[in-house]
């Protein structure tokens, strides 16, 4: 039995554009109740709604007083009116998201942009603790990014700062996975959907392999299959995830010429891949940036791993509505 925390909890959601994970969250950012549910294919209103079935789940699990919800979405948040202004993932685009949630929940909200919680979680509390110009990316299924500068979270003018995931990569290239007009983005390149896709390409090119064998058998190649047919040492599940590891390292080069981090962080559910994804994303930085700006820079995982997005956005409501 968890004992109660004088101080109060809060809730941090991660919505993310495949799944959504929410946890109670103690003032020492331990996690006392944790739970996930699908998001993809949901209406506006079934999203809602399961929203705020996770919060209350949660909140039922409070050993004391919830203090509020702090929430991480992927999209560009208005945060002076607690809009979502576009959300390339999920069916959220002009929600007045801040407002409905605590009308659903009955608990005070805070929202922002999902890699910035991220980098809150990681910049406050993990791997990136102590900097002050970092970059974080959240390779899901996009990319999220972070951005620590000259001491400060980089939000820009309209809360759409740091989408590194629509960094344009190739202006010809596939248009873009989710909803806005651009084309050739770094995370078509380079997310967890990339792994996937490089997969399933193997897969049809080498029918005989283990991957092969899975699409044989009407099994959907993603790229979690991939990274766990990695780990148990399939070469060809390896070489797609080394590609997609280069891409990501070649965005990487960008950030770095760019920012000049001190840290570049990297989270969310493909860097359950460790080094089989950073080791080829390290070569490429050290091969193409501006050596002067790569001295001394570090890439490394998340230190809250796929958790950090949730823990980030209670850090969020911790700052926002706990002081």
């Amino acid at each position: 039995m968890v004992a109660p925390v004088a101080a109060g909890c809060v809730i941090g959601v991660d919505v993310g554009g495949t799944k959504i994970l929410a946890g109670l969250v103690d003032p020492g950012l331990g996690v006392l109740h944790r739970t996930q549910r699908p998001s993809h294919g949901l209406t506006r209103d079934e999203l809602l709604a399961r929203l705020a079935e996770l919060v209350a789940e949660a909140a039922a699990a409070a050993p004391g007083p919830v203090l509020g919800v702090g929430f991480g979405v992927p999209g560009m948040i208005d945060r002076r009116r607690g809009v979502v202004a576009a959300a390339p993932h999920l069916p959220l685009d002009g929600v007045r998201f801040e407002a409905l949630m605590a009308e659903r929940t009955g608990l005070p909200v805070a929202v922002d942009n999902d890699g910035n919680c991220t980098m809150l979680a990681e910049w406050r509390h993990g791997a990136a603790r102590g900097c002050r110009d970092a970059v974080t990316l959240t390779v899901g299924t996009g990319v999220g990014g972070g951005i620590v500068a000259n001491g400060g979270l980089l939000r820009g003018s309209s809360g759409g700062g740091a989408e590194i995931g629509h960094m344009v990569i190739a202006f010809d290239g596939p248009p873009c996975q989710g909803e806005c007009p651009g084309r050739g983005h770094f995370e078509w390149y380079a997310s967890g959907n990339a792994i996937g896709r490089a997969g399933l390409e193997l897969a049809r090119d080498m029918p005989g392999s283990v991957l092969g064998r899975e699409l044989a058998a009407g099994r959907e190649i993603t790229g979690a299959l991939v990274t766990e047919l990695a780990h148990d040492g399939d070469e060809h599940a390896r070489a797609a995830i080394r590609l997609v590891g280069g891409r990501l390292g070649a965005g990487m080069v960008s950030l770095v010429n760019v920012f000049n981090p001190e840290r570049i962080v990297v989270g969310g559910g493909a860097i359950a891949a460790g080094e089989l994804l950073l080791g080829p994303a390290r070569e490429e930085v050290a091969r193409h940036a501006m050596p002067s700006l790569a001295d001394g820079l570090e890439i490394v995982p998340a230190h809250f791993g796929a958790e950090a997005g949730m823990l980030g956005a209670a850090t969020l409501a911790f700052e926002e509505l706990a002081g």
